[in-house]
């Protein structure tokens, strides 16, 4: 018995998160679907880049879709990692956007 394809939908959505400068931080994001979807993260809008585009990223795509930094960035001249990030999971029959998630980093 075959099972049907099914659109994308997000089963565990990122959560706003308060990280210090410096520290490892995770977004998660876990989809399901039919077959399983791909997942891309959009910062303000803008898709993030990871390590699979560009190697030298220190931002990582875990195998579920979570999204993984090294350390958060965060310099005099701005705050590269700070901002609103979702989760989109795609595949041929759809889309699913997570909810709106906050990466705020620590004032000292």
């Amino acid at each position: 018995h075959l099972r049907e394809d099914t659109a994308p939908r997000i089963v565990e959505p990122p959560t706003d998160l308060l990280v210090s400068r410096g520290e490892p931080a995770t977004l998660s994001c876990r989809a399901e679907g039919r077959p399983s979807p791909a997942v891309e993260w959009y910062k303000d809008g803008e898709r993030v880049e990871t390590d699979r585009e560009d190697p030298r990223s220190h931002r990582t795509l875990l195998p579920g879709g979570s999204l993984f930094f090294l350390r958060i960035l965060h310099g005099r001249r701005g705050k590269p990692d700070e901002g609103v990030y979702v989760c989109v999971a795609r595949n041929y029959l759809g889309e699913a956007t997570s909810r709106n998630a906050s990466l705020e980093v620590a004032s000292e």
